[in-house]
């Protein structure tokens, strides 16, 4: 197994006043040669929106977009004539395919949003936009992976267009977790929050592994942590 270290500190980070935002991987202002992408992980941003505002109309095309909210609200309106609100427990899901528009915004006049945003590389160029949100129970992820976006919709989960299966899982403190991973595949991990030790390293808040061929790997929580684990083509 090959491990490779995206620390949190050495991530992009832009404060713009009404946005603070991490860039795992190169977006907009932000270009790091050795960092475009994991496979067909593409981008991976920590955002914390302030209250009240957020991003006007936008486009995007050909990207498979996954939003996951931590804390606060973010009002999701769009081309397609979708408008609703995400909250925590909640995946957006939007395939934005040959093209769509939306906008993004923080309702609340006093709760700042602390969200991710992952953007995936299509299967094929194309697809018809589509959007989706979906609630998951909180019990289904505690102390075990819970599969949030799969090709195959297995399990209620978003049926994104490209072979990544999305999971995650909120531990308790001393939790030891196999990653759900194929052993011919390749995983990205990404710590949204708390402190993990792995092979005997810590990783915290911020932190994302890339592993290839990872084989039979496992995590154990040191605090109460919440992780993301991306299983790869």
């Amino acid at each position: 197994m090959r491990q490779i270290l995206r620390p949190s500190a050495e991530r992009g980070y832009f404060d713009h006043g009404w946005l603070k935002t991490f860039h795992t991987f190169s977006f907009g202002e932000y270009f790091d040669a050795q960092w475009n992408q994991f496979r067909t992980l593409r981008v991976m941003n920590e955002d914390f929106v302030a209250p009240g505002n957020g991003f006007g109309m936008h486009g995007h095309r050909d990207m498979e977009i996954l939003t996951w909210v931590l804390e606060g609200e973010l009002e999701h309106r769009d081309s397609l004539g979708h408008g609703e609100v995400l909250r925590p427990g909640e995946m957006q899901w939007m395939s934005a395919g040959s093209g769509i528009r939306h906008s993004e915004f923080n309702p609340s006049e006093t709760t700042a949003t602390h969200l991710y945003q992952i953007w995936l590389l299509p299967d094929r160029a194309g697809h018809s936009p589509t959007y989706e949100q979906t609630s998951f129970a909180r019990d289904g992820r505690q102390n075990r992976w819970q599969t949030l976006a799969a090709a195959d919709g297995r399990n209620g989960a978003l049926p994104i267009r490209q072979s990544t299966v999305v999971s995650v899982a909120e531990l308790a403190a001393g939790t030891r977790i196999d990653l759900p991973v194929s052993a011919d595949r390749a995983a990205w991990v990404q710590v949204l929050r708390g402190e993990i030790d792995f092979h005997q390293r810590l990783f915290q808040s911020g932190d994302g592994i890339g592993l290839v061929e990872p084989d039979t790997v496992s995590l154990q929580a040191k605090t109460a942590s919440e992780v993301l684990v991306f299983d790869l083509a």
